[in-house]
């Protein structure tokens, strides 16, 4: 049997009931991973093409023994599920990001772990250092506390009270 990876996944919603999306996304994606920490959620402003909702966010710390490429059929199938159809940077139910898996470094057509852009969005790097601050970025080396403070525009990112 092999060993449980710790892995750290995004998820966001900008479409129909927001929290709903978010509450039911974690609750099946907690039927197959060991979801251990949850962020709190964060009122965003999109990114790209802003003339759409506001995003709400979170970022959630999982153990699975999935290989990464049967974790990323998980989160889509989970996507569609609740409704997910369209490409980034459209409206969407629930979008879910592989950010880190374990220590893994890959580059495929289909995934690429660490997520590429987790450096520059504070909507992910903001609740990533709030459940695990002292972790390290597997490719530059600097914590996810570290990371965070170095964005220097915190791209309407609120914290839900």
């Amino acid at each position: 049997m092999t060993e449980a990876i710790t892995v750290y996944l995004g998820l966001g919603s900008n479409m129909g009931d927001r929290l709903d999306n978010l509450d039911s996304a974690l609750d099946l994606l907690s039927q197959r991973l060991r979801v251990s920490k949850i962020s709190s959620i964060y009122d965003t402003e999109a990114l790209g093409d802003t003339d759409q909702p506001r995003f709400l966010n979170l970022v959630c710390q999982a153990h699975t023994r999935l290989e990464s490429a049967g974790l990323l059929a998980l989160v889509k199938g989970i996507e569609k599920k609740l409704g997910r159809v369209g490409k980034s940077g459209t409206p969407r139910p629930i979008d879910i990001d592989i950010l880190l898996y374990g220590k893994q470094v890959t580059k495929t057509p289909e995934l690429i772990i660490p997520h590429p852009k987790i450096a520059e969005r504070a909507f992910v790097l903001v609740p990533l250092a709030e459940v695990a601050p002292d972790l390290v970025h597997p490719v530059s080396g600097r914590t996810m506390k570290e990371l965070s403070g170095a964005i220097k525009e915190k791209q309407g990112v609120l914290k839900l009270e």
